[in-house]
């Protein structure tokens, strides 16, 4: 990081009087996420046996659109990827439920009953080494994502955060997200509430790696930005890049 700067402290001092979430007074999934939306989010990591990765492909490729297409499921898909760079021959995938939890236990209901999809889970298991899941709600202060167009690359940052500082973390990045609009890099902010806990994802697109690293570098220009470092690093326990490939389906390019 940095070296604090007196441009910093001084940007700290005004962070004073600028109106924080209080720990004490509610969960922090209330206090941290939309309130005027309803919608839960599931993240899934498929860890795909290397010489099925193709063949995985072309399976959800086939069958998400399908499900997807019904109006009867509360469900949207928001976007699907490959990991280039991270962890390798992995699918990332991502849901939006508008309507929370009785939007996800009816659309997983609906699923059971649904031939096409069963059949899909039982051809899809034979290409997976492990598979993990995470439900999520998103950060007030950022953008819900949207459908864009392409090409672009995609970074999923994963923080895992220090038990009880969730609230902090996110009194920092409501001031902080600002320093990253400017490119339309954001793409979505999220917090689990079921899986494993005080986990962050923050969700970026550019248009390509030079365009990631011009992007970051700019930041770091900006009066403040290194002020949100500063404050933000010492609540993470570990973090994680990921760049990912959208797949032809993805709503997200």
């Amino acid at each position: 990081c940095r070296g604090y700067s007196r441009d910093a402290e001084g940007s700290w001092f005004r962070s004073l009087f600028v109106h924080k979430v209080d720990p004490r007074k509610d969960a922090h999934s209330n206090l941290l996420s939309k309130k005027e939306t309803s919608n839960l989010y599931k993240i899934q990591f498929h860890n795909v046996k290397p010489e099925c990765l193709e063949a995985y492909n072309k399976l959800t490729e086939e069958v998400l659109p399908k499900l997807h297409s019904d109006p009867d499921y509360p469900c949207d898909l928001v976007g699907n990827w490959n990991t280039w760079y991270g962890e390798q021959d992995q699918a990332v995938h991502l849901w939006r439920f508008s309507g929370g939890y009785p939007a996800l236990m009816d659309c997983m209901s609906k699923l059971r009953q649904n031939k096409e999809y069963l059949d899909f889970r039982k051809e899809r298991s034979r290409m997976l080494l492990s598979r993990r899941n995470q439900l999520l709600l998103e950060f007030s202060f950022w953008n819900e994502p949207q459908p864009r167009q392409g090409p672009n690359i995609y970074e999923l940052r994963t923080y895992k955060l220090k038990p009880g500082t969730m609230i902090e973390w996110g009194n920092n990045w409501a001031r902080a997200i600002k320093y990253r609009q400017e490119n339309q890099e954001a793409v979505g902010g999220f917090f689990s509430q079921i899986g494993e806990l005080y986990v962050v994802h923050h969700l970026w697109a550019y248009r390509d790696l030079q365009s990631r690293e011009e992007t970051r570098n700019a930041a770091w220009r900006k009066r403040g930005w290194d002020e949100n470092v500063y404050y933000t690093v010492p609540l993470i326990r570990t973090m994680e890049s990921r760049i990912m490939i959208p797949l032809k389906i993805s709503p997200l390019q």
